[in-house]
C-alpha cells in the first residue's frame, strides 16, 4: 500500500506523508524525512592529536564541537564525500581513511545513515569552506576530546560515536 504525499523538497530534505503496511498488516501513516545521508572523517594525528570543528549550528543556538562531516552528494560514495568535507572543512587530506562504522540517528522520522571513517596519514591543503558555513578548526589531544565527551560538553552524536569507535580501535 505504500503511498507518499510529497509536503515539502528541500536543498537538504524532503518531508514526505507516507502510507505504510506495518509487518502486522495495520495500515498507517508516518511523516518522514528524506535525507542523502553524511559522511565524516574523525583527523588521527601522528601525534594521537584529533582535528575536531567547532561549528556555528543555528538549529541548536550556537556553536558544536563536531568531527568534520557532509552530506552525501548525489551519486557520490561515502567514502569520497568523507574525504572530501575533510578537506573542505579542515585544510587536512588523508593518506588513509579506514570505515569504523556507520549509524541511523533518527530512525522514527528520518531515513539518514551516518558513515564514520577514521582518517590518519594527514596532510595539509586548501580549506573550502561552503557560503553557510562558519567554523573554528581545533587540534586537541585525543584525551582531551574524551574528556568533552564526558563532561557534556561534545553532545553531537556523529562525534561522540566516532571517538569512542577510534578509541576501540587503537586500543584494539
Amino acid at each position: 500500500m505504500d503511498q507518499t504525499v510529497k509536503v515539502y523538497n528541500g536543498r537538504v530534505i524532503d518531508l514526505n506523508l507516507e502510507k505504510v503496511s506495518l509487518p502486522d498488516g495495520r495500515e498507517v501513516e508516518l511523516e518522514i524525512i528524506r535525507h542523502p545521508g553524511g559522511a565524516c572523517a574523525l583527523p588521527l594525528h601522528e601525534n594521537g592529536d584529533v582535528t575536531l570543528v567547532r561549528q556555528f549550528r543555528h538549529a541548536v543556538g550556537g556553536m558544536v564541537w563536531e568531527v568534520p562531516a557532509g552530506r552525501i552528494d548525489d551519486g557520490e560514495d561515502p567514502l569520497t564525500s568523507a574525504e572530501r568535507e575533510l578537506r573542505e572543512e579542515t585544510g587536512l587530506r588523508a593518506g588513509n581513511l579506514e570505515k569504523l562504522g556507520e549509524f541511523v540517528p533518527t530512525p522514527g522520522y528520518c531515513s539518514e545513515i551516518v558513515y564514520l571513517y577514521l582518517a590518519s596519514d594527514l596532510t595539509t591543503c586548501e580549506q573550502a569552506l561552503e557560503d553557510d558555513e562558519y567554523l573554528e578548526v581545533v587540534r586537541l589531544p585525543f584525551e582531551e576530546a574524551m574528556e568533552k565527551v564526558n563532561s557534556g560538553e561534545i553532545r553531537d552524536g556523529k562525534t561522540i560515536i566516532s571517538l569512542f569507535l577510534a578509541e576501540k580501535k587503537l586500543r584494539d
